[in-house]
């Protein structure tokens, strides 16, 4: 069948910018995160006059983590970098979108088809015209040289179907000399076919509802692949009608409010809840939508999940037990199982899970009482709402954030799969610029604030305002469980991250040693919401949630 996709404009009179530019809007790209420089100043201008917000970013590769983080929650973004010192420099960031399914598009300038042909070795240049290109069509799942007037329109939505049909991040690159050009004949773009074949949709339904009915403990494990396809009310709609009880993977947290009365948890293996653990592997039918089967997502390796119980359901693949079924949508699956109105066994929640879903409060602070972040993580619970984001970091910030309740689905981001340090802070500027009406609580680890904090800076710019938690075990903490001795790589410099504030000039910063000033900063964050606050939280020496030390030691064999 033909894909769903916003209807092109006219073409009348459009420059290949300007054309560009409207489609990107049709998508529902209200802003581009980005830095100019000379190959896209042109672009840059036509954005300018655009509808289309540009935000300047401090680094390309935290253009690249707010791109990203705009994504999940708006459905695409899009950042815009000139050629190769720009473009290169955002590869990690977009690499990390496509390993784990963010539709962002890169837009970056090059040189123009003229100066090319002088033979002249021109700046930025790296080996030959064609590497920045060659590179990205690595991690992305398509791209294109808008540098023939005659297919550029139809070029553009082609990447752009792509990247909202797979969700992973496009290229269109835009030599500086073809932007104002306005094309006399443009070829005009069909549309993808994408099979979806009605009778292997149809077995596969009736298999997964045969072996439903006679289930007597079937779960839901939902993964993060729900979110990048907005098929939360299709699962919820299934699950409910179906009685089913539903994990997440850790990647895919906040798939579904962590509230709703059939969520049982997250599903880590032998790292996570051992209540949920083992209601999740007690299971004779295991619904695996949408889900990454990872490392992480898998607890290194200790999810012990009988391929024979499980259905497995993504975009890309379906497997019901060892039966594989080709050309199967995932939307069409699970639609097609809620038709079938299939009563699965009701399995009550144990009350040990429910207590522990909703988190209790946590415990007061103590005056002397030293920072663990867990207890910080405890604390922050009993504050975060409907209104509120947590972006976390990887390492010991990620790891002791997965035991927040998200109250709405979608308001929990990591990079959990990818893993790459640095995500937070950049994300947080993408997802304040998507969501302004939300408050934005980052949680990073010294090391990565270190990397990509700067982008504290941008935020204050467009008048955001987070709440920063910088965790400081000087240094690279999770490393040192992962390969124990002490080992000089593993330190940073001390920074006074609380003076940082002075120098972006606006914003609280707390400098916490202990629970009740931690308490306190927190207070007085959730208090002045009008204002950003860092708050620089000394970590006790050697302090780790549990589920680093859980993942500590089964990393550790392999390190």
């Amino acid at each position: 069948m033909t894909m769903t996709q916003p209807t092109p404009p006219s073409t009348a009179n459009l420059s290949i910018a300007q054309y560009l530019i409207q489609r990107l809007s049709d998508y529902g790209i209200e802003d581009i995160f980005g830095i100019p420089g000379d190959y896209i100043l042109s672009f840059y201008s036509e954005l300018e006059k655009s509808k289309i917000n540009m935000v300047g970013c401090t680094r390309e590769d935290c253009a690249g983590f707010a791109a990203d983080a705009y994504a999940r929650i708006r459905g695409m973004g899009a950042l815009c970098v000139t050629y190769c010192v720009g473009g290169l420099s955002v590869c990690n960031s977009i690499a990390g979108a496509y390993a784990e399914k963010s539709p962002v598009v890169v837009l970056t300038g090059s040189p123009g088809l003229k100066e090319r042909a002088h033979g002249a070795l021109l700046h930025h240049m790296v080996r030959d015209f064609k590497t920045q290109y060659d590179v990205f069509e690595k991690f992305t799942i398509a791209g294109t040289e808008l540098s023939d007037p005659l297919t550029a329109f139809s070029e553009i939505d082609r990447v752009l179907d792509a990247c909202d049909r797979y969700k992973r991040p496009v290229y269109i690159e835009l030599p500086r000399d073809m932007v104002h050009v306005v094309p006399k004949i443009a070829h005009g773009y069909s549309g993808a076919v994408h099979q979806n074949d009605p009778a292997a949709t149809a077995e596969a339904i009736k298999e997964t509802s045969l072996r439903l009915a006679d289930a007597k403990k079937p779960i839901i494990v939902a993964g993060v692949e729900l979110h990048r396809f907005r098929l939360q009310d299709e699962l919820l709609a299934f699950a409910e009608a179906a009685n089913l009880p539903i994990a997440t993977t850790m990647l895919g947290k906040s798939v579904v409010s962590e509230r709703h009365p059939n969520f049982v948890g997250l599903y880590e293996g032998a790292l996570g809840d051992q209540e949920v653990t083992r209601f999740v592997e007690e299971s004779d039918l295991i619904l695996l939508l949408g889900a990454f089967l990872s490392d992480i997502n898998l607890g290194i390796y200790t999810a012990d999940l009988d391929p024979t119980k499980c259905v497995y359901a993504t975009s890309e693949n379906l497997r019901v037990s060892h039966h594989h079924y080709q050309n199967v949508e995932l939307k069409e699956f699970i639609v097609g199982l809620n038709t079938t109105n299939v009563k699965a066994s009701t399995r009550e929640i144990p009350e040990s899970i429910r207590s522990g879903r909703v988190r209790t409060p946590s415990s007061p602070p103590t005056d002397d009482g030293p920072l663990r972040t867990s207890w910080m993580i405890r604390r922050l619970n009993d504050r975060i709402d409907g209104d509120t984001i947590v972006i976390a970091d990887v390492g010991d910030s990620l790891f002791a954030a997965t035991e927040l309740t998200i109250h709405d689905r979608g308001e929990f981001l990591s990079p959990a799969y990818y893993t790459s340090m640095g995500f937070s802070v950049p994300a947080a500027l993408g997802a304040a610029t998507a969501r302004s009406d939300h408050r934005v609580v980052v949680i990073v680890g010294d090391g990565a604030f270190q990397m990509t904090g700067q982008e504290l800076s941008t935020l204050i710019r467009y008048g955001h305002n987070p709440i920063v938690i910088v965790l400081d075990n000087h240094g690279y903490g999770t490393e040192r469980y992962l390969h124990e001795g002490e080992w000089k790589y593993n330190e940073i410099h001390p920074w006074r991250y609380g003076e940082l504030m002075k120098v972006y000039g606006r914003g609280i910063s707390h400098e916490v040693t202990t629970e009740t000033q931690f308490d306190n900063a927190l207070q007085a964050a959730w208090d002045t919401p009008d204002q950003p606050h860092l708050i620089h939280a000394t970590l006790q020496e050697n302090d780790a949630s549990e589920t680093l030390r859980k993942l500590a030691k089964r990393m550790s064999k392999t390190v």
